[in-house]
């Protein structure tokens, strides 16, 4: 049996705004737009690499309760939702082009202990992304 990543999500507060810096800022490509009653499928991948990032806002499966969608939602503004970790050849370039277009800096590029050098940000909806070389 093979087993293999196909899809992993991020929670958004506004599809546009995440694509936007995840297609123009990072250089992601997009590999679905779809609009479908009240949702959107929209996902994203990075070049040369079958994984696709799934973009959801809070409350996209219908069956969420108006609670669950708020808990979400504040968890999202908090910046407590986890992150996504995207590996670069270049972490100070690819530092000084996200910082060049406005993101919020967390981390400015650091050799870790563990054996990468890595910046962080936060995008448009208050999530950690990380940069790592090595």
């Amino acid at each position: 049996m093979t087993v293999s990543l196909s899809h992993c999500f991020l929670v958004v507060h506004d599809y546009d705004a995440a694509l936007a810096f995840y297609r123009d800022v990072v250089g992601l490509e997009v590999r679905n737009d779809v609009t479908f009653e009240d949702n959107r499928w929209l996902t994203l991948g990075a070049p040369g690499q079958p994984v696709e990032i799934g973009l959801e806002i809070p409350g996209y499966f219908p069956h969420t309760s108006p609670e669950d969608r708020q808990a979400t939602a504040d968890l999202l503004a908090k910046g407590l939702l986890p992150g996504i970790i995207f590996r670069t050849d270049n972490c100070d370039e690819t530092f000084e082009k996200v910082r060049a277009a406005g993101a919020d800096v967390i981390q400015e590029p650091i050799d870790q202990p563990y054996g990468v050098r890595d910046c962080a940000f936060r995008d448009p909806s208050g999530n950690m992304v990380r940069f790592s070389e090595g």
